[in-house]
């Protein structure tokens, strides 16, 4: 019988590298880490003459501190080297001097060194954890949003393809204001296309890295929000919409054409999926160190098992699709929360209690005032 032994995995090249990167950071760390505990063993040698057994134990923790806050293995051992050394050239008799043939010291020297390399070993286990845990909750978040998406492409897709075969084969043959049905339902179905692209750009766009990169700026919240109630009013006139700022000017940091995109997002959600709700409010307020947009409605709420998984795009598909079959809440309400996370704020939703329902977002401000001052009133336009 032949036996088969296993193999052995040897190190690559490339991960040898990121355990023994050196970068100047983790050198600042090392050398303040090291330097404190010198200091911490000066102070304890005023007090303590009689003995040198605790400056073993302080080099040990300052072993454990490099590990924990350095990458790889290298600094911990730098660490331990060294600790050693120092404990053994200043901190034990005769002082100033190498001894290396006190005893115990190759048992010292034996234990830091396990200490850090085990501790580098354990974090540096935890730390590819954390990053295949946040992997993964990005691929089912895309997986998510992928199927969101295909929910939302297929009907109007199929609803395009249909009427304009139709008006291809029998047009002639149609009465003129038949024609024109279809030809509205094509342009309806092919706004909500451009919409769910412009979504799917921004998810991109963000998702990409460029989320540090948005660009921000201090800009009027009322403007903003001004600006985004008159492009919606010209898709849905019939809605109407309230908007409640605050009297005194609320400059916020912002990326505008995502702000404008999120507040759109949260009115059209209003009125695809807003049962019986007949008007919209959004009103701004300062929080804090944060500035508040909220848009309600007076509907008749958020179906309570949704509300846990609104902004994750995870809503079940029987419950995403409204009476007319293409509209879906879930794309957007996941790009309204990625474009709000990249800008530092959260997201929420409830239901009030007087009936409707309010989605809301907070954004941070740059600019600190004084949090003792009185509420400002809201303006009502």
């Amino acid at each position: 019988m032949r036996l088969h032994w296993p193999r052995l995995h040897w190190p690559r090249r490339r991960q040898l590298r990121e355990w023994f990167a050196v970068s100047l950071r983790d050198t600042l760390v090392l050398l303040a880490i090291m330097a404190a505990a010198a200091a911490v063993c000066v102070f304890c040698q005023q007090i303590f003459d009689s003995s040198d057994s605790w400056a073993s134990m302080v080099f040990v923790l300052a072993v454990l501190f490099t590990a924990i806050n350095t990458s790889g293995y290298l600094y911990g051992v730098l660490a331990a080297l060294i600790g050693v050394v120092g404990v053994n050239f200043a901190f034990t008799y005769p002082y100033f001097a190498f001894n290396f043939t006190m005893q115990g010291y190759a048992f010292t020297f034996a234990g830091m060194l396990a200490v850090s390399i085990a501790t580098s070993l354990l974090t540096s286990r935890l730390k590819r954890q954390e990053y295949l845990r946040a992997e993964t909750e990005k691929e089912k978040t895309r997986a998510n949003l992928l199927r969101a998406v295909s929910h939302d492409l297929r009907t109007p897709l199929t609803n395009i393809a249909g009427a304009s075969g139709v008006l291809l084969e029998q047009g002639a043959a149609l009465p003129a204001a038949q024609c024109t049905e279809l030809l509205a339902g094509i342009h309806q179905d092919a706004e909500w296309l451009i919409r769910v692209v412009e979504n799917l750009l921004s998810i991109t766009r963000i998702g990409s890295g460029e989320a540090a990169r948005l660009h921000k700026e201090p800009l009027p919240a009322e403007e903003v929000v001004s600006e985004t109630v008159q492009k919606f009013r010209k898709r849905f006139a019939g809605m109407p919409v309230s908007v409640e700022v605050p009297q005194q000017l609320l400059m916020v940091p912002m990326d505008a054409l995502l702000i404008e995109q999120v507040l759109i997002n949260l009115m059209e959600n209003v009125v695809y999926h807003a049962q019986n709700a007949t008007r919209i409010q959004i009103q701004v307020l300062r929080q804090g160190q944060q500035a508040a947009f909220y848009v309600r409605d007076n509907g008749e709420g958020i179906p309570a098992v949704l509300l846990p998984v609104l902004f994750s795009g995870s809503i079940p598909a029987e419950r995403r699709a409204t009476s007319d079959g293409r509209r879906n809440m879930g794309i957007g309400l996941s790009v309204c929360d990625t474009i709000v996370e990249a800008h530092g704020g959260h997201m929420t939703a409830r239901n009030l209690p007087e009936g409707g329902a309010e989605i809301g977002f907070t954004l941070p401000l740059e600019e600190k005032e004084d949090p003792d001052a009185p509420e400002r009133q809201g303006a009502h336009r």
